[in-house]
């Protein structure tokens, strides 16, 4: 994660190409891979790369801003705003903190104090010891839940890179793998598409469970082209920049097939987009 904020890890997503090495006699040919949490066919929503979108988790919902997909806060917004943006013809995804326990949520007391760790950079947040799915999976699966009967198209889960940063846990790419596939199922068993939070460094192995992704700062770091398994895919991905101006990114990640916009960190209502023809 780089999570809402600058304070956070900032290793590169480094791509790791393995060679392997066969035998002279061929085996069978290479079956594609299966999604661990593959949905029935046809029955979630599928963005498409280079959708336009609109991003706010704080303040009051502005409705009025022009795209056709909004990400939103799960828990600060009811079905009615869902459905108002539905009446515009508008794809809505629910925000969720996944991967951290936010002392603000109305659910906070049902985490006990031993799968909470070290603070993730935002006041009352703390990671989650995801290894404990006895215990996290129930809380999600409610969480996810809810998303769907305010009817939401998808869900933006976050906080889904705690094994790269000082989570307090001793965590390992592999229990990240797991957990983030946990997510994946959760969401597709309740009918929701589901997307990749930055994780860059998984998309390979992570790719054909989820629907779309949501990066932060990719160019900024350098660290876009990572996330071509995406596009290549045919699968949305929804990319916010904080501190660079579009025309220092908008030619790149346009060419790359990404849905760019500028936000603030607080991720009120203002944005701002790709001038025509590069967004």
């Amino acid at each position: 994660m780089r999570g809402r904020g600058p304070w956070a890890s900032l290793s590169a997503a480094v791509p790791i190409l393995l060679v392997v090495v066969t035998a002279c006699t061929p085996g069978p040919p290479a079956q594609p891979r299966t999604p661990a949490s593959a949905p029935a066919s046809g029955s979630l929503w599928r963005p498409g790369p280079g959708i336009d979108w609109q991003w706010q988790l704080s303040g009051r919902l502005d409705t009025s801003v022009d795209a056709p997909v909004y990400d939103i806060d799960g828990f600060e917004n009811g079905a009615a705003q869902v459905a108002e943006l539905h009446r515009e013809d508008r794809k809505v995804i629910c925000y969720l903190s996944t991967g951290a326990w936010e002392e603000f949520r109305p659910d906070a007391g049902k985490f006990p104090a031993s799968v909470l760790g070290e603070g993730n950079g935002w006041e009352g947040e703390r990671w989650l010891d995801i290894r404990r799915t006895d215990v996290l999976e129930p809380l999600m699966d409610a969480r996810i839940a809810m998303c769907a009967k305010k009817g939401f198209d998808a869900v933006e889960p976050d906080n889904m890179d705690a094994y790269l940063n000082p989570s307090g846990f001793p965590l390992t790419a592999d229990d990240q793998l797991r957990y983030n596939r946990l997510i994946a199922r959760l969401a597709h068993e309740h009918g929701l598409a589901v997307g990749l939070k930055n994780d860059l460094d998984q998309i390979p192995e992570l790719e054909p469970d989820f629907d779309f992704a949501v990066n932060e700062q990719c160019a900024q770091y350098g660290e876009c082209e990572a996330l071509t398994p995406f596009v290549e895919a045919g699968k949305a991905v929804f990319h916010a920049e904080y501190e660079l101006e579009p025309a220092g990114y908008c030619a790149q990640t346009r060419r790359l097939g990404l849905s760019s916009l500028r936000k603030e960190y607080a991720l009120g209502a203002w944005r701002a987009t790709c001038p025509a023809g590069d967004r």
